[in-house]
C-alpha cells in the first residue's frame, strides 16, 4: 500500500466511513476527503473510489455484492451500488444498482430508482421510482411514470434499447413517458415486458403496457395501450445501409427530446434548488445540472451527426438508379440547408424559462409545501393539489411546445 493511498484510506476512516478491509479499498489521489461524509457510508472490500468530483453522502453503501468502481459521480443519501462500473453519473436518495452495473456518463437516477444485476446505461434519466430488471441494456432514454415504490414504471430482465442505426448514427434516444408530467410522479406507470426491446427513437404514452418479447419500432401516445408482438416476418430483399426512411419522425422525435431535457433543466434550476438540505446537497445539483447539460450536447451532436450522414447519403442516392420520394428529398435537402439555423435556436432555447406566471405561482406552492413538510422532495411533490400541479405541467410543457414550434417553423416540411 503506497503512502499516499493509506493515508486517504485512513482519512475516511478517520471520518467514520466503515472499512473492514483497508488493504483492499483503493481511493484516488484526486478524491476529496472533505466531499466524503462520513455518517453511515460503509465501503466493502474491493471498492475503488476516483475523481475529484465524486461527493458520496450519508449512508451510502459502495460494493455489498461484488467489487464497484465510482469515478466522479455524485451520489446522495442511503444510496447502494452492489457492484460494478460508475462514472460522471448521479444517484439521488435511495437510488439502487445492482451487481455487474455498468453506469456511464450523464446517468441519472432519481430518487428511488433501481436497476438490477448486470444493467448498462448512459446518458440515461431514470425518475423517481423507475426500475430495471436484470441484463438489461438501457442507454440513451428518459423513462417516467409511476407514483410510488408499489406503483413504478418498469422495465423487464434481459430487454434492449436499440440506439445505433445501420446507417451508423446515434440520433435515436426515446421518450418514455415525459418530462412536464413526470416531475409530479402522479402519472400511471409504463410497463416494458422483459426479453423485447425498442429501436430508438420512440415515444411512448403514459400507461403503455408492452407484452413480454414486443419490438416496439413504432410510437405510440395514446394512454393506456397495450402493444404486443412477435418477430418481424421472414425476409429477405435488396438492402443498401445509408438509404434513410421515416427521417420526419426520427428529427421531430429528436426535437421534442431535446426540448423536454431543456424543460427538465428549468425544473432543475427553479425547483430541485428549493430543496437545498442535508440529504439534497449544492455539489448533488450541481451534478444533476452538470449531467444534464451533457445529455443536452450530445442530443444536439448527435442530431448534427445524423444531418451530416444524410448529406452524405443523400449525395450517394442522387448518383444512382434508386427513386427516392420528392417529398422526402425535400426533407432531407431542408434538413440540412437549416441545420445551422437549427442548432443557433437551441442553444438559445438552453436558457429558455417559460411562463413566468405559471413558474412563480408555481414556486409558491412549493415553499409553502417545504414550510408544512420539510426539504423531503418527494413528499412535498406528491401532496401538491390536481390545480397546483397543472401549474408546473403548463409552465414545463409551455417550454417544450414553444421549442419544437419554432424547430419545426425553421424546417416545416417536417411538421406534416
Amino acid at each position: 500500500m503506497t503512502h499516499a493511498k493509506k493515508s486517504k484510506v485512513h482519512q475516511l476512516i478517520g471520518k467514520g466511513v466503515r472499512i473492514a478491509c483497508p488493504d483492499s479499498i483503493q481511493v484516488g489521489e484526486d478524491v476529496d476527503v472533505d466531499k466524503i461524509s462520513g455518517d453511515g457510508v460503509v465501503l466493502y472490500a474491493g471498492s475503488q473510489i476516483f475523481g475529484n468530483a465524486t461527493v458520496i453522502s450519508s449512508g451510502v453503501k459502495i460494493g455489498l455484492e461484488a467489487p464497484a468502481t465510482v469515478k466522479n459521480c455524485q451520489i446522495g443519501s442511503g444510496v447502494e451500488l452492489r457492484g460494478g462500473f460508475f462514472e460522471e453519473a448521479v444517484f439521488l436518495t435511495k437510488a439502487r444498482a445492482g451487481s455487474g452495473a455498468h453506469v456511464r456518463e450523464a446517468s441519472i437516477f432519481e430518487e428511488q430508482a433501481s436497476i438490477a444485476h448486470t444493467v448498462g446505461t448512459k446518458h440515461t434519466i431514470l425518475f423517481p421510482f423507475v426500475t430495471l430488471g436484470s441484463l438489461i441494456n438501457f442507454c440513451d432514454c428518459l423513462m417516467a411514470g409511476g407514483t410510488d415504490r408499489k406503483n413504478h414504471s418498469e422495465v423487464g430482465s434481459s430487454y434492449v434499447h436499440f440506439n445505433f442505426t445501420p446507417n451508423q448514427d446515434k440520433a435515436t434516444a426515446s421518450l418514455i413517458g415525459d418530462v412536464p408530467r413526470g416531475v409530479l410522479l402522479n402519472q400511471p406507470p409504463i410497463f416494458l415486458g422483459g426479453q423485447g426491446g425498442m429501436v430508438g427513437p420512440c415515444r411512448l404514452a403514459y400507461g403503455t403496457t408492452v407484452a413480454a418479447g414486443t419490438i416496439v419500432r413504432r410510437d405510440e401516445l395514446r394512454a393506456g395501450r397495450l402493444l404486443f408482438g412477435g418477430l418481424p416476418q421472414d425476409g429477405n430483399i435488396p438492402y443498401q445501409p445509408g438509404w434513410h426512411q421515416n427521417d420526419c419522425r426520427a428529427v421531430v422525435n429528436n426535437i421534442v427530446y431535446i426540448a423536454n431535457l431543456m424543460a427538465l433543466y428549468q425544473w432543475y434550476g427553479y425547483v430541485r434548488s428549493q430543496f437545498i438540505s442535508k440529504d439534497f446537497s449544492e455539489m448533488l445539483l450541481a451534478g444533476l445540472k452538470e449531467k444534464l447539460n451533457w445529455a443536452i450536447s450530445e442530443r444536439i451532436n448527435r442530431l448534427e451527426g445524423f444531418c451530416h450522414k444524410m448529406k452524405e447519403d443523400l449525395a450517394g442516392q442522387m448518383n444512382t438508379q434508386r427513386n427516392p420520394t420528392s417529398s422526402a428529398i425535400k426533407q432531407q435537402q431542408e434538413l440540412i440547408a437549416k441545420w445551422s439555423q437549427l442548432k443557433d435556436l437551441f442553444d438559445r432555447f438552453k436558457a429558455e424559462n417559460g411562463d413566468e406566471h405559471h413558474r412563480d405561482a408555481f414556486l409558491e406552492t412549493i415553499r409553502k409545501g417545504i414550510m408544512k413538510s420539510g426539504p423531503d422532495y418527494i413528499a412535498v411533490i406528491q401532496q401538491l393539489a390536481p390545480s397546483d400541479g397543472a401549474l408546473a405541467t403548463d409552465w414545463l410543457q409551455g417550454i417544450v411546445d414553444h421549442i419544437v414550434k419554432d424547430a419545426l417553423n425553421i424546417i416545416p416540411s417536417f411538421s406534416h
